[in-house]
């Protein structure tokens, strides 16, 4: 059996009694740092040996991992806090057990994401994203229209730039900007795209509210909607790219609307 374990993303204390048994249990743990793992290990108390799997190897690695799985010994997969294969390694495991028929299962735990969608309090449905790409195109492509909320893993090197993206993407969003959770110094920021964020330490979870918000420009119809932002200057263009990011839906549901029939 393979077990995918989820670990703590902050505090030590969060992580199951089922988890810390079967580390315990398993012949092996494969993680992503050994060093950043035998921390958690240490504290309680468990003594296996411990490899590294992670995104440089994790192909590489493959056929190592499935061997154990051949002599019929129960392993472990581990990231270094949160749950493997989301943003972090598993998925090419998963494939190949599911290809071999290999039986593995998932442990329960935190996932970050989870977290700042709760400590946000905006409403469902949500989109979790990831990390953004670098090249714009791709992003634009990834974010086509999933309406609601939309929540992303930020790190502190491209908090600004991404925000600013998601400004001319979203329009001035209210968000939730997520740090540090389940620490001490947990906290989550209201505020919105546009605004300036000092800090310059740790990773954040970046929750943008994509829900209508309250604008009396949508009690208008669209075509009204359309001709207020054309008759105040506006390019036929940017008016649609207004109109949608106020209505909240993919700019090619307004478009429909420029087409003379």
């Amino acid at each position: 059996m393979v077990y995918f374990v989820a670990t703590p993303i902050g505090n030590l204390s969060e992580i199951t009694f089922r988890a810390v048994e079967t580390l315990k249990n398993v012949s092996a743990i494969f993680c992503e740092d050994t060093r950043h793992s035998k921390v958690l290990l240490d504290y309680y108390g468990v003594s296996k040996p411990l490899y590294a799997y992670h995104k440089f190897n994790e192909k590489k690695s493959l056929d190592f991992v499935l061997s154990f799985c051949e002599n019929g010994e129960d392993v472990a997969v581990i990231s270094d806090a949160g749950m493997p294969c989301i943003n972090d390694p598993g998925n090419v495991l998963v494939n190949a057990l599911k290809d071999k028929n290999y039986p593995y299962t998932v442990l329960s735990g935190a996932s970050a994401f989870v977290n700042a969608f709760v400590l946000s309090g905006y409403l469902p449905p949500f989109t979790y994203y990831g990390f953004l790409p670098e090249k714009k195109n791709e992003r634009d492509k990834l974010l086509d229209g999933a309406p609601g909320v939309s929540v992303f893993y930020v790190s502190v090197h491209d908090i600004k730039e991404n925000m600013a993206y998601l400004l001319s993407r979203f329009g001035d969003r209210e968000c939730c900007l997520v740090k540090e959770i389940s620490k001490t110094h947990e906290r989550a920021r209201f505020c919105r795209l546009s605004d300036e964020i000092d800090d310059d330490k740790g990773e954040f979870v970046l929750v943008v509210n994509r829900q209508a918000e309250e604008n009396p420009l949508c009690a208008l119809s669209v075509e009204e909607h359309l001709n207020y932002y054309v008759n105040g200057g506006m390019t036929k263009n940017d008016a649609v790219k207004a109109v949608a990011r106020d209505r909240n839906v993919p700019k090619n549901e307004i478009y429909k609307y420029t087409i003379k029939k």
